[in-house]
């Protein structure tokens, strides 16, 4: 029986509560600290292995995803699959393959922790197009990029899909304003 992701964030203190500055710029309630969560490598094995077991009949030749909090997702979906798993890693504030090499053509899947507005996965797609190969899908273990879902052009797998609030930073409401916001995500 698969793990119940939103309970194993809760359980790890992972499901944090507050103000919190996201990557994308965006004020949030709450905030996903995937880290607190993959920082037991049972639970990180047992969710990224049943993201794999969602992600099995799409077709791909390796992972590839965007530091920092997609590198222990995809590291561990590619174990359960057994393939290969790159990364891109920033350099100068923008995300960079420079570690691997990669073959025209081939393809891959997005692996990533928490998904809001994709920022860092297209990202990261644009890198591997650029490089020749082709993008066959996106996985992650949290979606809360909300109503409709973020749309990568790909098909889209998550363990947990959840509408959490965001707001720009010029409407952030009444009740967060007077909350000290902190960014506790990548830099």
């Amino acid at each position: 029986m698969p793990l119940d992701p939103l309970q194993a964030f809760r359980d790890t203190g992972a499901l944090l509560e507050g103000h919190f500055i996201l990557r994308s710029g965006r004020h949030s309630r709450q905030f996903f600290q995937c880290a607190l969560l993959l920082q037991h490598a049972a639970l990180a094995a047992e969710l990224c292995g049943d993201l794999a077991a969602k992600v099995k009949g799409l077709s791909f030749d390796a992972i590839a995803s965007p530091a920092m909090g997609g590198i222990l997702v995809g590291q561990e979906v590619a174990r359960h699959l057994k393939t290969r798993h790159i990364f891109a890693e920033k350099q100068e504030g923008k995300l960079v393959i420079r570690r691997f090499p990669i073959e025209p053509g081939t393809r891959f899947l997005v692996a990533e922790d928490v998904v809001t507005t994709g920022g860092a996965v297209r990202e990261t797609m644009a890198l591997l197009r650029a490089a020749g190969a082709e993008v066959a899908g996106v996985a992650a273990i949290v979606d809360r990029s909300g109503e409709p879902p973020v749309d990568f052009g790909v098909p889209f797998f998550s363990l947990l899909r959840l509408h959490v609030e965001t707001f720009p930073a010029d409407a952030v409401p009444d009740d967060l304003r007077g909350v000290p916001a902190i960014k506790p995500g990548s830099k």
